[in-house]
């Protein structure tokens, strides 16, 4: 464990403007200048457990594990969670992690990404998520289009690391699902170690990551505030760069 954490492990504070900075050459836009990460979820197939099969087999008619995934702007991965069953849904999985429950990431003033499955939030994490489509006006749209462009890096990670290790992803894991979570931690772990010494891959052709869908209905507590109006800031921004990013940057959330 001591290893894994010194190759998967969340940027220190100087790094972090660094990584914002990757973030808006991926987005195309200085707007993006407080992201930090981009989180998603990817299907791991399994063998059919034992026990509580049906909590196993997702919306896509296979047995398999979650694995959520952070990763920053060069697709290495600073956080991963695996081990909840297939038919739970992103935001729940997201809800379940260190991550979301002890506040982990990302620090203070700056924000993830994450697709349309997750809610927007403020805290007790602060993600950004798209406008649900059809969107209301070009402003929306436009943010929705480099949003993408930043947050598909996450993607492309899923996508390298299972075209490095196809026969460990493109069929059941031959091994008991109680176990599946540490074989996901060791490929990411590679999958880091191969970037720090350059070692790049082209995502292969293979199944097609499921498509996000929306956001479950949130739960309005003190702990998890929407983050819909920092969202229309960031929109604005994009939109009128010069005007809003200011404001941005002394927003404390």
């Amino acid at each position: 464990m001591a290893v894994f954490k010194r190759v998967v492990h969340f940027p220190s504070p100087e790094e972090l403007e660094a990584i914002g900075a990757g973030f808006c050459r991926l987005a195309g836009s200085p707007a993006f200048h407080h992201v930090v990460g981009s989180i998603d979820g990817s299907h791991i197939r399994i063998k059919p457990p034992g026990e509580f099969k049906e909590d196993y087999f997702n919306r896509k008619l296979f047995y398999s594990i979650q694995l959520q995934a952070i990763c920053d702007h060069s697709g290495r991965f600073l956080n991963v969670f695996s081990g909840v069953p297939g038919s739970v849904h992103d935001a729940r999985v997201l809800k379940l992690s260190s991550v979301y429950v002890q506040q982990l990431y990302p620090p203070p003033g700056w924000c993830i990404l994450g697709d349309g499955g997750y809610p927007c939030l403020s805290s007790p994490i602060c993600l950004m998520t798209p406008f649900r489509e059809p969107v209301q006006n070009p402003v929306q749209a436009r943010y929705n289009r480099h949003l993408s462009k930043a947050r598909s890096v996450v993607e492309r990670s899923f996508g390298m690391m299972k075209t490095r290790w196809r026969s460990i992803f493109f069929k059941a894991l031959e091994v008991k699902f109680t176990f599946a979570p540490v074989v996901v931690s060791c490929c990411a772990f590679l999958h880091n170690l191969c970037l720090s010494n350059g070692d790049i891959v082209e995502s292969a052709e293979g199944e097609p990551e499921e498509e996000p869908g929306e956001a479950e209905a949130e739960e309005h507590t003190s702990a998890a505030q929407p983050g819909d109006g920092l969202r229309d800031r960031l929109a604005a921004a994009v939109s009128a760069p010069g005007a809003a990013i200011s404001a941005l940057r002394e927003h404390d959330y």
